[in-house]
C-alpha cells in the first residue's frame, strides 16, 4: 500500500490492518485510481529490460507470463520485493559422498509436517531458524534427531526479561546507543552475556564460533528443553556420508539415518534483469541503502526487502517503500554515483566488523530505519521531544522502538501515533492477562539500562584501579 502515494489510510489503521476486508479496501481503491494492474498476482516476470530512451524517460519495458502467454508492458518504475528467501541453497557439492547415500534427502523448503517422520531416524543440517523448529518438533516424533552445525547459533527465547517480549525491550534507541558507542571490549562482553542470559550455549553446544559478531540469533523457546532431555543431540560439521550414515568432523558417526534435512537457508537473485543493474562481488550486492542500484541513470528501480535485521520485516520495507516512492516521483533526490559508492563502501566495511562476510545484508535495524526517515523527513527529534512531549520521548527513547515512531511527523504522519505509541504495552499484555490477578505490570523503562550502564562504569573503574 505504501506503493500507492495517496493511498486513503482509515483513521483505525492499525486495527484495520487485521480486518478481513482490507483486501477488498486495496481493490475498491485500485479500481477508482486504475491502479489495478498493480496487484494482480501470479504472473511470472521473465524480463526486465531499460526501453531504448531511458536516459531519458526512466522506463522498462516487462515481460510477463501467464497461463502460457507473454505480454510486453512499458513502466514508469519498478519495485523488486522478492526479499531474499527466494531459492532454497542445498549445497550438496559441499558434502563429501553425499551421492551414495540411500535416504532421503531434501531441502527445509519442502518440509510440510512431522508426522510422517514417526519412528524415523532424522539428520537435520543448520543451527538457524528453520533448522531449529524442524528439529524441535522432529523431536515429539521421530526415533532420534541431530543437528549438525558448521559455526553454532545463539539461540535466543522470544520471552526476555520480566516475561516480555524480547525484541520490545531489546531493540530500543538506547541499547543502540550503548551496543555502539561503548568500548569494544565491554560492548562485546555485554552482548556475548545477553546472549547467554537464558542457558551457557557452550554447556548445549550451540555456541557460535565467532561468538562477538552480531550474526542473527535464532529464536526458539523449545530447542533447550530439547537437547535437556536428550531427544536434540547437537553435533558439528558433518565430514562425510556413506550409504547409510554420517561422520562428523570430532570422529562421531550417526548410522542408519533414514533422512537428512538441509536447513542451509536461500540465495537471491534476479535471472530477470541484466547483470550489469545489479551487480554482486564477493557476496556483496551493491545496492544504495541496500534499495537503489547506484549506476542507473533514471532512479527509477528499487529492490525492496533485500537486508535483514533484528526488526521486524514489514516496518522496514514500510519505510523502504515510502522513500522509494518519492525517490520515483522525484521528490527526493539521490546523491551522485561517487557518493553513493563511497556509501556503499563505508557501509560494507562496518557490516564486516560487525556481522562476518556471510552476513553482507545485515543491518543495525534502528540505525537503518533513521536513515530511510531522515530522507523523507520522518525521523522523530528526540532532544525535541523531550522539551516539548517529555512523557512520549521516554517511550520513543527507552521503550520499543515500534514502527508508529516513523508516523510522528512528515509524509505520511499519522494523529493516532502517539497514542498508540503510549499505549502499546497495554496491547502487549492484553492477550496474557486473561485471568486478572492484578493489575498488568508494565515494565521499568530505565531498569533495562541501568544494568549496562552500572556493569560499564564497574568495569572502567576497575580497570582503571588495576592498570
Amino acid at each position: 500500500m505504501t506503493c500507492f502515494p495517496d493511498f486513503p489510510f482509515p483513521d483505525d489503521f492499525p486495527n484495520f490492518m487485521h480486518n478481513s476486508k482490507l483486501q477488498e479496501y486495496i481493490t475498491a481503491f485500485a479500481k477508482e485510481k486504475n491502479l489495478l494492474r498493480y496487484i494482480q498476482l501470479k504472473t511470472l516476470v521473465s524480463s526486465v529490460n531499460k526501453c531504448p530512451d531511458f536516459s531519458v524517460t526512466g522506463q522498462w519495458d516487462v515481460i510477463t507470463e501467464k497461463d502460457g502467454k507473454k505480454e510486453s508492458a512499458v513502466f514508469d518504475a519498478v519495485m523488486i520485493c522478492s526479499g531474499h528467501h527466494v531459492y532454497p541453497n542445498l549445497p550438496k557439492e559441499s558434502f563429501q559422498g553425499l551421492q551414495l547415500f540411500k535416504g532421503k534427502c531434501f531441502h527445509s523448503w519442502d518440509y510440510k509436517e512431522p508426522g510422517i517422520f514417526k519412528g524415523k531416524r532424522v539428520l537435520v543440517i543448520g543451527l538457524g531458524n528453520s533448522g531449529c523448529d524442524i528439529a524441535s518438533e522432529l523431536s515429539h516424533t521421530a526415533e532420534q534427531v541431530i543437528v549438525s552445525s558448521r559455526s553454532g547459533s545463539w539461540v535466543m527465547s522470544r520471552v526476555w526479561h520480566g516475561g516480555y517480549p524480547w525484541d520490545m525491550m531489546f531493540i530500543t534507541r538506547f541499547e543502540t546507543f550503548l551496543n555502539n558507542n561503548l568500548p569494544t571490549v565491554i560492548s562485546d562482553w555485554w552482548y556475548v552475556k545477553q546472549m547467554n542470559a537464558r542457558f551457557k550455549h557452550e554447556n548445549y553446544g550451540l555456541m557460535p564460533l565467532n561468538g562477538t559478531l552480531r550474526k542473527e540469533p535464532v529464536f526458539n523457546d523449545e530447542l533447550p528443553a530439547r537437547i535437556l532431555c536428550g531427544t536434540v543431540t547437537v553435533k558439528p560439521n558433518v565430514k562425510e556420508f556413506t550409504e547409510t550414515s554420517a561422520i562428523f568432523e570430532d570422529g562421531t558417526v550417526f548410522e542408519a539415518i533414514d533422512c537428512v534435512i538441509f536447513a542451509t537457508g536461500y540465495s537471491y537473485a534476479y535471472p530477470f534483469l541484466d547483470d550489469s543493474i545489479i551487480k554482486s562481488r564477493d557476496n556483496e550486492v551493491t545496492l544504495f541503502k541496500g534499495i537503489f542500484p547506484p549506476s542507473l541513470e533514471k532512479p527509477t528501480m528499487a529492490v525492496i526487502g533485500l537486508v535483514q535485521s533484528l526488526g521486524a520485516v514489514i516496518p522496514t520495507t514500510d519505510l523502504q517503500s515510502r522513500w522509494a516512492v518519492r525517490v520515483i516521483k522525484g521528490t527526493c533526490t539521490l546523491p551522485s554515483v561517487k557518493d553513493m559508492m563511497n556509501d556503499i563502501d563505508e557501509k560494507m566495511g562496518k557490516k564486516l566488523k560487525w556481522f562476518g562476510k556471510s552476513n553482507t545484508i545485515q543491518t543495525d535495524y534502528i540505525i537503518y530505519m533513521d536513515e530511510l526517515a531522515s530522507f523523507i523527513g520522518a525521523k522523530p527529534n528526540i532532544p525535541w521531544l523531550f522539551l516539548t512531549d517529555p512523557k512520549l520521548a521516554l517511550e520513543v527513547y527507552f521503550g520499543p522502538c515500534s514502527s508508529y515512531q516513523f508516523r510522528l511527523v512528515g509524509p505520511g504522519k499519522w494523529p493516532g501515533a502517539r497514542n498508540a505509541i503510549l499505549t502499546q504495552w497495554d496491547r502487549t499484555l492484553k492477550p496474557t492477562t486473561t485471568r486478572i490477578v492484578g493489575s498488568p505490570l508494565k515494565p521499568c523503562l530505565f531498569c533495562s539500562w541501568f544494568r549496562p550502564i552500572l556493569i560499564s562504569v564497574l568495569s572502567i573503574a576497575a580497570f582503571l584501579v588495576l592498570f
